[in-house]
């Protein structure tokens, strides 16, 4: 009853206690931004952390939906905006400092905003949304409404921007494109207008693009139909017909990067090529500037492209990946680039502060730094970020004062638990994954990806370093636990071991041995009670392939580092039965499990569903596998894959899951009493959650949002603090002793590790010297083992044990398995050295033969040669043809037989309708359509009709449909697998007789050899050197012969092995031994010998060898012989002439035999080569059937992709002119909503302006009581309005901020009204009023002054207002009229293509057959140019000509009667002079007419019938001539300038001589006058020469005068005559009718 009554008031104080955040440790993935002068903020997770410039201080803010997606601030309002990521997202502002929500944005977004943007001032926010809506929006923030939207599909945008100069002006940039939107506002309308920037390709050049959709270029062909653009012929029909362009007429293009806005409304670009750009505001012409290099190159560097970029007065600061950030000084179109600054890694961020005062730098892995721009310049780390993401954390006991993280590059931080400070780091530079703080030591555990366990002392937390570094396996390290009392460190890797490692740095960080478990580790749990003397552990695994999840539990004793070595076996597995393991299973899946301290019970969180449910261990022991039941059951409201964990005093059981959300639970009822919400589950929840030895700190660590968040108790106490405070304490004591030991310890080993190589100066205890001594050995001796991993150690110790036991067997093994890859490799090197054609590929070690078979099958082609003549014919080789085909085939087929026999009925039908009404000719009508059916069924079309020569095969052509009659797609479909169909026929016909071929040269080739046996005996009885013709098939008609190896090929000796030569051997022995039992006593044989010769009778064929025996008196001289040997030489003389005659004759008969069967050879190859040279020629007419059907077909196939392309080039103008006229409603209902706006807006401006005038006429009336002097005195203070003076800018401040003065917007214009009405309050002072006025009267008049100022205000904000309504209705008419432009051409456009589809419909391109020579023309020149050709049916010329015939024959008859006729021509001579009398008299009339005075113009004007197109034409023809004037009156400037900059060049060049001759002249003077006064002194000699020149060249300046004057007097004839012929012109003609 009591413990229940203490749980009752520990859930009672458990219903009150709460988790609040004390602190936030993260570090911005997204820009920082400036909220105000001296504060800046970033999103981290779930929250927004501002941080104070100058005090360093932290201010956290929280999104309660979930985590923070993108952010901006509006440093003039203060204000803060960010959305949350979520399923249809928010956007939520704060007003800062205060923290409080001031409004909430909720939009049609479906997934994630990726932009936020304020204009700098208004109340503009614009946002942008990527998949799948790609929708830019503008908001009012301040009244939370959309102002307008846009989408721009596919498009992701990485920045946006306002003018700070221009709020109605908006840049988008992405990697590809540059685009700028314009604000355009009627009244409460507002429109967003894009226009894209082209921008140059990589090399800084502009290319000239083509219209895609309407191209003007296209070459015209009139043989093969019409030329269509790239997109109708990709089949393009859509929207992205509109941007295709093929892989040619691609260009790369420059990619931005980063852009900023310069107060003339310009756009500095920068690329990743490292191009800059200027974008002009107005124009959007881009400018690409030039780089001057001022110095030698920057060695070193990788600045390519800028990263990020920040405008300041004369340039652009900018930052790329190598650290520096440089500044650019931009004159004109030139930049040079200077060193600024140097930072430690890549900058991803530069931004000014509001003032300019300060540059905030933002580095790549989140790392802050402010540099201040004073007399003295300033640059220190504002906040320093850890090198990626937190992967895990834990507190270093007894968890206080500091705690510890883990980053994934093993960048080890030590925090303060407190304020959350950074006290120290320590690089490993390692891929590090867990991390674990000992609860009986200051040391720590890091786990890596490589298997290396890495231990760190932490006494000193401000120098953390690594003492001993353990490797266990290759496999990754998931899992590190201490347990409670710190005796063992359980380390799990991926591969299923779980090591056990004595946790005291006194046993040097023993490995006592792994246990095996099943792969994929999910948890390992501990219970080490403190009055016990083992630790329990359990480690969960799943199991895939049944669904269900595996429990191992086992127990470690104390004892266990004395006792290792007979717990392990040779390989380090700890035995099953001395650590007492046992499995258990559950049948559904879990995601996490824990043991309680009890050992009697587990907790599970389920995967699949939300429940957390307990289970009870059994008590007995068992053996196998225990199946669990759940014993509760508690259902969670998180969702997700969870992980369970238990407070240090085992009483509170801690659940995470991927919502984001923590929950503490009883562990008895699992009945939550706090929660709290740190993360979220798009950053996929919680990865790690930790609590402090007292249960006051909780370190919660978010998976992917790199978020580390410390909560905190808030109405923490009670029970509930008592029993772990309590717990706590008695822990802290238990270790107390054993936490010193291990401390000093390491404190020893740090100090010895310093002082390595002295002696010691402290003697202290033999045991740790040489514990140390071992340590010391540790951290300093490289062992040659270091490399290879423990559990590698121990199994090659195991291996090398075993190799000793099996060496015998394991060599012979090896043995045998060299020998077989020596023998495999000897080989493949034979392979390697034979011929190419006898070489096996790598693949035919393996050979497929059914594979090979199908493919000799498929390509199979046969060869067949001529015996005497150099011919060889080939067959076609075919390929079976596939169900489809031969469905398809038979489709067709059917198809047209059923199209015959309808058109059949049809004529019948016809002919019976026919007979009904033509009775009297019933039979002769019968007689000619039988006649014409006999006809049709008979005749085919003819060959020139046909196109091919296919009927010469016996080809079935009938239904093929006629070449004039393909108009629809499926005929031309149906007719090329009719002629696929007819190709395949003539292949196969041709085949055949090639087959017939073959088998007739088998035949002959046989006979040959029959015939060549005979001769070959002949030849041998006739004892001739002749040789024998023995035709054989060659290896190209019978290639599978060269795979077959003779036995006459085989030049070496045959191996045989010794016992099958002594078999040979005694086989030959008994047949020999049999044969002689067999032929018994030989004496008839032997007299058969010497008789006959072996035979009994002599054969026709061995005369030639026989031979008469010499009687042997021949042998003695002649003169020795007696008579009757004289008579034995004469008989044997007649013998042997006898054998000599009978010798010539079987000669004879012998050369006539062989002459006929080499005759009989001849004639028979010979006849069959004439056959094969056919069977050639057939062949080759086979060829000309075959490409001519083949032709065929590829014009239907090009008619047919032809149709497609223009039915893609319709349907893409019917889309087009669909969006185009829905774009033009759209645009007209845009013109019609803005007029009436219009109206209604200038009626409501009428209104005011006629009340601004009756306030203004109306004040004398108001005020004609009062005398009229103080009338004209208020007069003038009525129109009186006071001087708003504008706050003066510090001179330091606006020579910083380049910006300046920007314009005003919405608040701004509140703020001047307001200072005016405040300027007003002044003026109404009662020390303003004139002497003598009334008060009454002075209070009436300030309110009419108020009202008549109040009014004037809002007139101007009306005109302004009415201004822009104005030009908003202006452009919007232009886009209307641009469009209703584009929809004319879209028209004129599918008219076009109609006229070209029915064109090409109906000029059907067919193929006919001409014979060579049958037509001849003289002079014949080839033409190409068919269009204006008819291709028309015989008949129809036939007929022509009958008309013709005709038309001839009454051409002669009328001819005739003319004749007739052209004897009254005489009588009628006579009225045809009357008639010429008569027309003289009228040419008269006509000349006394013309002698009227008209004008030129008139008489055009008059006589022309198209008057108006004469004069259009006239204009037309003095517009050019202008242009030419123009151009030549340019063109004679231009050498006007050029020829008077040569006259000036020329004139300093006289000047100059001219100088040199005065100069010259004054010494030709002095040199004259000297002359003079000599001549004077001698006489005048010389008088009557010059009186002679002085004549002469006054005659000759008469002369010219009397010239220049005849020529003027000409001149002034003609100009006289001219001027008189002008005169009369405009005089009119009065001419005497």
């Amino acid at each position: 009853m009591a413990q229940d009554r203490e749980r009752d008031e520990a859930q009672n104080v458990a219903l009150c206690a709460s988790l609040s955040v004390r602190w936030v440790q993260g570090f911005p993935r997204q820009n920082v931004h400036f909220v105000n002068d001296s504060t800046i903020c970033y999103p981290c997770g779930n929250f927004v952390i501002f941080i104070n410039i100058e005090t360093k201080k932290k201010t956290v803010l929280q999104c309660m939906n979930g985590i923070v997606g993108v952010v901006a601030t509006n440093v003039p309002y203060e204000v803060v905006a960010f959305s949350d990521r979520r399923l249809r997202p928010l956007i939520y502002i704060y007003n800062f400092p205060g923290l409080t929500r001031r409004t909430k944005l909720k939009g049609n977004v479906l997934l994630d905003y990726t932009l936020l943007s304020f204009s700098y001032c208004g109340t503009y926010l614009a946002s942008y949304s990527s998949l799948p809506e790609f929708e830019l929006a503008l908001w009012n923030w301040e009244s939370g409404v959309i102002l307008c939207k846009k989408s721009q599909p596919g498009i992701d945008v990485s920045q946006m921007t306002f003018n700070p100069m221009n709020r109605h002006q908006l840049c988008l940039s992405s990697p590809s494109a540059v685009t700028v939107w314009t604000i355009e506002r009627s009244n409460q309308e507002h429109y967003l207008k894009a226009k894209s920037v082209k921008l140059p390709m990589e090399d800084g050049s502009f290319c000239n693009e083509t219209d895609v959709v309407f191209p003007q270029s296209l070459p015209k062909d009139p043989i093969y139909g019409p030329v269509l653009p790239v997109s109708a012929i990709a089949g393009l029909v859509g929207e992205e017909a509109e941007t295709f362009r093929p892989k040619d007429g691609l260009y790369a293009l420059l990619h931005p990067t980063m852009h900023c806005w310069t107060p003339t409304s310009d756009l500095y670009v920068g690329c990743e090529e490292g191009h800059l750009l200027m974008i002009s505001g107005e124009n959007l012409k881009v400018t690409v500037l030039n780089k001057i290099e001022d110095g030698p190159p920057r060695v070193g560097r990788n600045f390519v492209s800028p990263v990020t970029m920040a405008y300041q007065k004369g340039g652009v600061l900018a930052s790329g990946i190598d650290g520096f950030v440089y500044s650019f000084l931009i004159k004109d179109t030139n930049y040079k680039v200077e060193d600024f600054l140097e930072v430690e890694g890549p900058v991803e961020h530069l931004m000014f502060s509001p003032s300019y005062r300060m540059l905030l730098i933002q580095t790549d892995k989140g790392s802050i730094y402010i540099y201040t721009f004073d007399e003295e310049p300033t640059f220190e780390k504002l906040l320093a970020a850890c090198d990626g993401k937190f992967q895990a954390t834990d507190f270093i006991t007894p968890g206080n004062e500091y705690c510890m993280t883990l980053t994934q590059s093993g960048e080890v931080c030590v925090w303060g638990i407190e304020d959350g400070a950074c006290v120290s780091r320590i690089y490993l530079n390692i891929p590090a994954t867990v991390l674990a703080c000992s609860p009986s030591s200051l040391s720590a555990a890091v786990g890596t990806e490589d298997g290396f366990v890495h231990f760190l002392d932490i006494q000193d937390v401000e120098s953390p370093h690594s003492v001993h570094t353990a490797y266990l396996s290759e496999s990754p390290v998931q899992h590190l636990l201490y347990d409670q009392r710190g005796m063992y460190l359980l380390v799990g890797t991926s591969e299923g071991h779980v090591f056990v490692i004595n946790a005291k740095p006194s046993s040097l960080f023993q490995i006592l041995g792994f246990i095996e478990v099943g792969k994929g580790i999910l948890q390992i749990s501990t219970v080490s009670p403190l009055e016990t003397d083992v630790v329990e552990v359990m480690v969960l695994s799943p199991l895939p392939e049944t669904g269900r999840t595996r429990l191992e539990i086992f127990t470690l004793p104390k004892i266990l580092p004395q006792v290792s070595a007979s717990f392990a076996d040779e390989r380090g597995r700890l035995r099953d039965a001395f650590i007492h393991k046992f499995v258990y299973e559950i049948e559904h899946a879990l995601s996490s499990a824990v043991l309680n301290f009890q050992s009697n019970r587990i907790y599970g969180f389920c995967n699949q569903v939300p429940y957390i449910c307990s289970y009870l261990l059994p008590e007995k022991e068992h053996s196998g596998i225990c199946i669990l039941k759940s014993y509760q059951k508690v259902q969670s409201k998180q969702y997700g894959p969870g992980m369970l964990s238990l407070s240090p005093h085992g009483l509170w059981l801690i659940t995470i899951a991927k919502c984001g959300i923590l929950c503490i639970r009883d562990i008895h009822t699992l009945e939550t009493f706090v929660q709290c919400r740190s993360h979220s589950h798009q950053g996929h929840g919680i990865q790690s959650v930790r609590i402090s030895m007292d249960g006051q700190s909780i370190l919660v660590n978010g998976k992917d949002d790199s978020t580390l968040v410390n909560l905190r108790w808030r109405q923490f106490g009670g029970n509930l603090a008592n029993e772990i405070l309590e717990y706590s304490q008695q822990l802290s004591t238990y270790l107390k002793n054993t936490m010193d030991e291990e401390n000093d310890y390491l404190s020893v080993a740090k100090k010895d590790s310093l002082d390595l190589g002295s002696e010691p100066e402290h003697a202290i205890n033999e045991n740790v010297r040489l514990s140390v001594d071992s340590l010391q050995e540790e951290l300093v001796k490289v062992d040659n083992t270091a490399e290879i991993p423990w559990i590698q150690q121990k199994s090659q110790e195991a291996i090398k044990n075993e190799v000793k036991l099996f060496s015998n067997k394991r060599k012979e093994i090896k043995r045998g398995i060299k020998a077989l890859a020596k023998t495999i490799l000897d080989m493949m090197e034979e392979n390697e050295a034979v011929d190419n054609i006898a070489k096996l590929e790598q693949q035919e070690f393996g050979l497929d033969l059914e594979e090979l078979e199908r493919l000799h099958d498929e390509s199979e082609e046969e060869v067949a040669k001529c015996f005497h003549i150099p011919c060889v014919v080939e067959n076609f080789p075919m390929k079976e043809r596939t169900d489809e085909e031969l469905k398809e085939l038979k489709r067709v087929v059917q198809q047209k037989k059923i199209e015959a026999e309808c058109l059949k009925l049809q004529k019948e039908i016809v002919e019976v309708q026919s007979a009904i009404t033509l009775v009297k000719k019933h039979h002769e009508e019968e007689d000619e359509e039988e006649e014409e059916d006999g006809t049709t069924k008979d005749t085919n079309l003819p060959n020139y009709l046909l196109g091919s020569l296919s009927t010469d095969f016996r080809v079935h052509t009938s239904l093929l449909s006629s070449q004039l009659e393909l108009h629809s797609r499926e005929e031309k479909i149906n007719q090329i697998i009719l002629l696929k169909d007819i190709i395949y026929k003539v292949k196969t016909a041709f085949n055949s007789e090639f087959d017939a071929a073959y088998k007739q040269k088998e035949i002959e080739i046989a006979r040959v050899k029959e015939n060549n046996v005979r001769i070959q005996e002949i030849v041998l009885d006739l004892e001739l050197e002749e040789s024998i013709w023995q035709p054989e098939f060659e290896d190209c008609e019978k290639p599978e012969r060269t795979l077959i190896v003779e036995s006459t090929e085989i030049t070496a000796q045959r191996h045989i092995n010794p016992w099958q030569k002594a078999k040979t051997e005694l086989l030959v022995t008994r047949e020999m031994e049999r044969l002689l039992l067999s032929r018994g006593p030989n004496t008839r044989r032997r007299a058969l010998m010497d008789m006959m010769g072996g035979v009994l009778e002599v054969k026709k064929e061995d005369i030639l060898r026989m031979v008469i025996p010499q009687p042997a008196f021949m042998s003695k001289p002649d003169a020795l012989w007696s008579e009757e040997e004289r008579k034995q030489f004469k008989a044997y003389e007649k013998k042997v002439k006898e054998l000599n005659e009978e010798r010539d004759k079987y000669r004879k008969s012998l050369e006539t035999e062989m002459k006929k069967l080499q005759n009989s050879i001849q004639e028979s190859t010979q006849n069959f080569d004439e056959h094969l040279k056919r069977l050639f020629e057939r062949r080759v007419r086979a060829e000309m059937v075959v490409s001519q059907e083949e032709l065929k077909i590829n014009n239907l196939v090009f008619s047919l992709m032809l149709d497609e392309e223009i039915s893609s080039r319709e349907a893409f103008l019917n889309n087009y002119l669909a969006r185009k006229q829905e774009e033009k409603s759209q645009t007209t209902e845009a013109i019609r909503k803005s007029r009436e706006d219009l109206d209604m807006y200038k009626e409501h401006y009428d209104n005011l302006l006629a009340e601004d005038k009756v306030l203004d006429r109306s004040f004398k009336k108001e005020f004609s009581e009062i005398p009229s002097h103080q009338v004209d005195i208020l007069y003038k203070l009525f129109k009186r309005r006071p001087r708003i003076h504008k706050q003066k800018v510090h001179s330091d401040t606006t020579s910083l901020v380049p910006f300046g003065e920007r314009p005003g917007s919405g608040k701004l214009n509140k703020d001047a009204f307001a200072q005016l009405m405040k300027a007003m309050d002044d003026l109404d002072s009662i020390n303003n009023m004139p002497e003598g006025l009334d008060p009454s009267v002075w209070e009436h008049f300030c309110m009419t002054r108020r009202a008549k100022v109040e009014n004037e205000q809002k007139v101007k904000q009306k005109a302004a207002g009415l201004i822009e309504m104005v030009a908003f209705l202006q452009r919007r008419t232009e886009d209307d009229e641009k469009v209703q432009h584009e929809i004319e051409k879209v028209f004129h456009e599918l008219i076009l293509l109609q006229e070209d589809k029915v064109k090409f419909q109906l000029n059907l391109t067919i193929q006919i057959l001409l014979k060579q020579g049958q037509v001849e023309l003289e002079n014949f020149q080839l033409l190409l140019d068919y269009s204006d050709a008819i291709l028309i049916n015989k008949n129809i010329i036939e007929d022509l000509n009958s008309v013709i015939r005709t038309q001839g024959q009454k051409k002669v008859a009328s001819m005739m009667e003319s004749k007739e006729i052209h004897k009254g021509i005489f009588q009628i001579e006579w009225e045809h002079k009357k008639m010429e009398m008569e027309m003289e008299d009228l040419n008269q009339k006509a000349w006394d007419i013309q002698m009227l005075f008209f004008s030129r113009d008139r008489q055009k004007y008059l006589n022309e019938p198209n008057y108006e197109t004469l004069i259009a034409i006239q204009i037309g023809i003095m517009e050019q001539t202008i242009a030419v004037l123009d151009k030549t009156h340019k063109k004679n400037v231009e050498n006007c300038k050029k020829l008077l900059k040569k006259l000036r060049r020329c004139s300093n060049q006289k000047d100059v001589a001219n100088y040199t001759l005065s100069c010259n002249l004054r010494e030709e003077l002095v040199a004259v006058s000297e002359r003079k006064d000599i001549c004077n002194a001698v006489g005048s000699t010389l008088t009557c020469e010059k009186i002679a020149k002085e004549r002469y060249e006054n005659m000759m300046q008469h002369q010219k005068l009397t010239k220049i004057s005849k020529e003027q007097a000409e001149q002034i004839s003609i100009l006289q005559a001219e001027v008189e012929r002008l005169r009369m012109k405009t005089f009119p003609a009065l001419v005497q009718m």
